[in-house]
């Protein structure tokens, strides 16, 4: 496996230089209020990301305003009381996208998240105590207790928020196959957890968090043929 610093330079060389690959990592950041944000705001960052799947984002950004009218301002308690109803009525308003699959994971991602807060005191705390070191059970968590946050969705959710982790983007796997850290995109336990260690590794190697090294390994890569690239965060409503 290559030492973090041949990626680095390698995107240097393909991006321009330090200075602008600096500048492209963008909020690749971790964020350091995270133990405080709201579970509505954690709710909020879920719905819109479920709802970006399949759309661009700056469809989605267009009606956030909307979004949050029509669904109470992601109030928990309020959003878990959403019943059919109710739905049909979010079914005909147009300030929303108007997808009835993604509608109903509003309510139960409510539930989910009342239900980490009531655990652990707020869903943020949850996030915040959970071991760097085992993000892949993070992903995991996510998928199995929330509604549509498996694959690549539950992983943004939580560079949204400000919760530090690599991405499986296209770029990446492509990084990952280079370096014969897995054979193609990974999906079992196995080549997850050999991702995982990988990017641990890299980041005692260079001190960076690892949504960083993420942004990096995808710009010191041209061949993105696994699935979504990297993507720049954007914010969410406060």
């Amino acid at each position: 496996m290559e030492h973090f610093d041949a990626i680095y330079e390698r995107a240097c060389q393909r991006k321009g230089g330090r200075e602008a690959v600096e500048q492209l990592l963008g909020g690749a950041k971790p964020d350091p209020k995270l133990a405080k944000m709201p579970n509505d705001r954690m709710l909020s960052a879920m719905a819109m990301r479920v709802f970006q799947a399949g759309f661009a984002w700056r469809v989605i950004e267009q009606k956030l305003a909307g979004f949050e009218t029509v669904f109470h301002q992601f109030n928990i308690t309020r959003c878990q009381a959403i019943d059919d109803a109710e739905i049909e009525r979010a079914m005909q308003d147009t300030r929303i996208v108007r997808n009835r699959q993604k509608i109903v994971t509003i309510p139960r991602n409510a539930q989910f998240v009342a239900e980490v807060a009531a655990e652990h005191g707020s869903f943020a705390k949850w996030l915040t105590a959970w071991p760097d070191d085992d993000l892949i059970g993070l992903w995991k968590a996510m998928h199995k207790r929330g509604a549509r946050l498996g694959g690549m969705t539950g992983p943004i959710v939580l560079r949204t928020v400000g919760r530090d982790t690599f991405l499986l983007s296209g770029d990446v796997v492509t990084l990952l196959i280079a370096n014969d850290i897995v054979s193609k995109k990974p999906t079992s336990q196995r080549d997850l957890q050999a991702a995982q260690t990988a990017f641990l590794s890299w980041q005692q190697q260079c001190g960076r968090s690892l949504a960083e090294i993420s942004r990096i390994g995808s710009l010191s890569v041209g061949d993105n043929r696994y699935g979504v690239a990297e993507q720049p965060e954007f914010l969410l409503p406060e």
